[in-house]
């Protein structure tokens, strides 16, 4: 069994998507062992609670350096025997150390189509926009590994959605997470799952 810790900063939609692909038997061999938020009374909380999926608070501001505030989370990944760290709308940025740490371990989906709009500053709405800005028919969102490079690991599932006309950086943003990031990051995680269950047995 893969066991998963979600990292959140947020509503938790992502979360959700996971939680349900769990429940319904979508995905397999998997469970969330631990949701951690970095920050107090998100509503990611919420979603953990509901499903009986144990919650944590580390907030960065809490600990003198950014050192410490790693080490108490990789202490905490660590006491958990987390298989696989999945960043769902984590503000955070992890150190170059942190990531060596679990290297192969973290994954990340990103609302676009990696290589284009990834990278330092993008992040968020500012994807959306840049696609707006740029004019691209086609965006979408991509399920990857973390490596020292923002957006740079090794790319696992992509999915493509159409821009339409009219669209802002909000409903952009909306589509691409109910028609890519939902299906894509739960169906990597399947997969990473999977693997572990084949190689084990």
């Amino acid at each position: 069994m893969l066991k998963i810790a979600v990292l959140v900063s947020g509503g938790g939609t992502n979360l959700q998507a996971i939680i349900d692909a769990i429940e319904n038997k979508v995905i397999e061999h998997c469970k969330i062992e631990l949701v951690i938020a970095s920050k107090p009374e998100v509503y990611a909380l919420e979603r953990a609670k509901n499903h009986n999926i144990a919650g944590k608070v580390i907030c960065k501001k809490d600990f003198s350096s950014h050192q410490e505030y790693e080490k108490v989370m990789a202490t905490c990944l660590n006491d958990n025997q987390i298989d696989l760290i999945v960043l769902a709308g984590f503000m955070t940025i992890l150190s170059e150390d942190f990531v060596k740490q679990f290297d192969k371990k973290i994954i990340n989906v990103h609302p676009s189509l990696i290589p284009a709009f990834c990278g330092d500053g993008f992040y968020g709405l500012k994807v959306h926009e840049a696609a707006l800005q740029k004019g691209v028919k086609v965006t979408g969102a991509t399920v990857h590994y973390v490596n020292e490079i923002t957006d740079g690991g090794e790319i696992i599932l992509q999915k493509a959605v159409c821009v339409e006309a009219g669209d802002t950086p909000q409903k952009l943003q909306k589509r691409v997470m109910e028609e890519a990031e939902w299906d894509i990051l739960p169906r990597a995680i399947g997969e990473i799952a999977n693997q572990k269950f084949l190689n084990n047995n």
